[in-house]
């Protein structure tokens, strides 16, 4: 009985014993040493070939029962592959601090071959490494290159057409295509008011237009203003030609000469002005008048589209006429000299065309007004409008 449980035992030992060594003789990877292969110990020896015939001899069965019955204690399945020595295959952990058994696994900040740099060390396009004893590191490239002193390439040319058909003919095709597309002469003429005007006890009439032709920067303006009453003639009158040139995508700087035809007599001015669109859609125009008396005068003007529907439009209007002295002849007192709020709502029958009706309250302020009630005139009041804007 104790013969054939040696004889038992000495089968599981050769069975487990690598049927075939294998040797990673030869191969160095970088950062790791392997285990030098050592002599078997005593435990895994071969038996004697006695004791291996006596365990073969007709004992098949008691083997593979042995077998079965050391996998049921165990509790777990015969490994398939075979460890590499002094290596235990269940204790393999390649974490941080930590290495397999029988490897020594370089730190972080030691390099892992003399003379090569660390990990984290290498540059973009570097990679050191060792195979069978030599070591290959790559040429740097990018931004690992070191700093030279050559001049920067040359700028792209920015149309790319003047390297096939020449600078100088593709420079008169873009000036032809800017005159047809963006470089043409425009114009305009419209009048934001032409109405009439039903005062209480007396019904008038007023216009406020302005005509241009020019390019995007650079225009020439004429602007027109004034009033009257029917059957008394025109009260006001003047007439402005003006320079005008683009300071800004939406505002205009202008210069130019005022002459007002009414009240008598009649005036000069020098002028110095601005028009354009205020943030929030506000349309606005300003000017200075220098007579050639060296009175200053001054304007102020703004209103607002709100669009109700696509056709139908509701414009608050407002103007402040200033002066900075008294002119008694002009009949003008210093400060405000008159102020005009207005509402007026238009349908446009198409965005040229469009009549309106409104209502309108004009007054005159200060000094001005003491010359109107002494010259036996109305100091202004609200009225009702209506009239016709238009545009072509």
């Amino acid at each position: 009985m104790i013969r054939r449980i040696i004889a038992a035992g000495a089968a599981s030992l050769a069975l487990a014993a690598p049927a075939g060594a294998q040797s990673m003789s030869g191969m160095n990877m970088p950062g790791m040493t392997m285990p030098s292969t050592k002599a078997p110990s005593e435990s895994t020896k071969a038996v004697p070939a006695k004791a291996a015939r006596a365990s073969t001899k007709g004992r098949r069965g008691t083997r593979s029962r042995n077998a079965h019955r050391n996998v049921k204690h165990s509790g777990s399945a015969p490994i398939a592959t075979h460890p590499m020595p002094g290596m235990n295959p269940n204790a393999m952990n390649m974490s941080d601090g930590q290495s397999m058994p029988g490897m020594a696994m370089p730190s972080s900040g030691a390099p892992a071959t003399p003379g090569a740099a660390p990990m984290h060390d290498m540059g973009h396009g570097q990679m050191q490494g060792s195979m069978g004893g030599t070591t290959m590191v790559a040429a740097p490239s990018g931004t690992d290159l070191p700093a030279g002193s050559a001049p920067p390439p040359m700028p792209p040319v920015n149309h790319y057409a003047d390297r096939t058909y020449g600078h100088d003919a593709m420079e008169h095709g873009r000036s032809v295509m800017m005159r047809d597309e963006g470089g043409q002469l425009y114009h305009q003429v419209m009048f934001n008011l032409a109405e009439f005007q039903a005062h209480e006890g007396r019904n008038g009439y007023r216009w406020d237009g302005e005509a241009w032709i020019g390019g995007d920067r650079d225009r020439l303006v004429v602007k027109s203003e004034g009033e009257g009453t029917f059957h008394e003639g025109v009260d006001s009158a003047e007439l402005q030609a003006l320079y005008s040139r683009a300071v800004g995508p939406y505002f205009n700087l202008q210069a130019g000469i005022r002459h007002d035809f009414q009240p008598k007599p009649s005036r000069t001015y020098a002028t110095l002005g601005f028009e354009g669109l205020a943030p929030f859609q506000f349309e606005t125009e300003g000017a200075v008048f220098l007579s050639e008396k060296g009175d200053v005068l001054g304007r102020l003007e703004g209103w607002y589209d709100e669009r109700l529907t696509q056709h139908l439009v509701l414009q608050p209007r407002v103007e402040f006429n200033l002066s900075a002295q008294n002119v008694p002849e002009d009949r003008y007192g210093s400060g405000l000299v008159d102020a005009e709020l207005g509402l007026r709502l238009r349908y446009e029958i198409r965005r040229e065309f469009a009549p309106y009706v409104g209502v309108s309250w004009q007054r005159k302020a200060g000094r001005t007004a003491d010359y109107a009630r002494a010259d036996g005139k109305d100091t202004g009041g609200p009225s009702f409008v209506a009239g016709m804007r238009f545009w072509f």
